[in-house]
């Protein structure tokens, strides 16, 4: 597996300083903003450059496997990705793994006997690797689309056929376990863990854990998207974080390259969506101490104007806006 940078790895010793909380606030307040917005873009753009020239010299691969935690800015990400191998004259074609869920009804149960929608036998696995292998055989396959609202699977005469110039970026939180690809050859795969993994200074002795930055992205994606209040998404987190440590985790370091989704100016960024969501939920709730945490971070920061973010940012994904998005 070969380590693919973070922020950190770009910056001196004097420069890593900027990675701070109080730095950050200063430049926010001098009116620059929208410059460091622009040079964190920037700078994450020239890794996933990086690793499509990486693919596109490798033929032999026919297939993308992107993996990571929730909100890791997955699917941003695998789309920015498809862009990069564009200009490397390949045909990407991106796939969710989410759209080979089994049936609600089958979805297996955890040890409380409560549906366990993070386990990697959540998806149809035999489905994934027979449509895995006619793809890369040259057959044509029907694509499905997972309906959430129904729970349900359907073929709504979507259909793929892979040319010989095309290459398939698939992205989903099981992505790098081993069983859902099976079929495949090893070298016909090239591997891809991202996560946030550069945590922000709040002192130079104390951190934001990126899972802070994970969760409030979650808030703010989950309140926008599907009306959910930052109470039933703290609620569920456990449940999530206990399925990335059992189902995510132990195969990341398969990958070949790790990607830093981290954004420099995230949680001033977040600031405006999440406050007012965590704000709502009242005092008594048993979710209120993590909602004090959350917002105990966000005043450390000086708040930006989300106007400011160019659509292509992984960041659109949680604040809306995401040119992804677009129909």
């Amino acid at each position: 597996m070969e380590y693919q940078y973070t922020i950190h790895d770009y910056l001196s010793v004097e420069e890593k300083q900027l990675h701070s909380m109080p730095a950050i606030n200063r430049i926010i307040s001098g009116g620059h903003a929208a410059e460091m917005i622009l040079v964190t873009e920037a700078m994450q753009e020239k890794r996933l450059a990086r690793i499509a020239e990486e693919i596109a010299a490798r033929p032999e691969v026919k297939v993308v496997l992107l993996a990571g935690p929730s909100s890791s800015g997955k699917t941003s990400t695998s789309k920015r990705l498809c862009i990069q191998l564009m200009t490397c004259f390949r045909h990407p074609v991106a796939l969710s793994m989410d759209n080979w869920y089994v049936n609600r009804k089958d979805t297996p149960l955890d040890e409380e006997g409560k549906p366990d929608y993070e386990s990697v036998y959540a998806l149809d696995l035999k489905l994934f690797n027979e449509d895995l292998s006619r793809l890369i055989a040259g057959e044509e396959i029907m694509l499905p689309t997972f309906d959430f609202p129904t729970g349900q699977r359907q073929y709504n005469g979507e259909k793929l056929r892979l040319t010989s110039d095309m290459i398939l970026v698939i992205e989903g939180i099981h992505a790098l376990n081993p069983i859902v690809s099976e079929q495949v050859a090893d070298a016909n795969k090239y591997k891809i863990y991202a996560a946030p993994m550069s945590p922000i200074s709040l002192d130079g002795e104390h951190w934001v854990p990126t899972t802070v930055n994970r969760l409030l992205r979650r808030i703010s994606r989950d309140f926008q998207t599907r009306g959910r209040s930052a109470q039933t998404t703290i609620e569920g987190w456990q449940s999530v974080r206990r399925g990335e440590e059992k189902w995510i985790e132990p195969f990341r370091n398969t990958a070949d390259v790790m990607f830093d989704t981290s954004m420099l100016y995230e949680l001033a960024a977040l600031k405006e969506k999440a406050e007012p969501v965590l704000k709502a939920v009242p005092a008594d709730a048993p979710e209120y101490a993590t909602v004090e945490k959350l917002l105990w971070f966000l005043s450390c920061f000086n708040p930006i104007d989300i106007e400011q973010i160019p659509r292509t940012s992984l960041l659109r994904e949680f604040v809306g806006g995401s040119i992804f998005d677009a129909k």
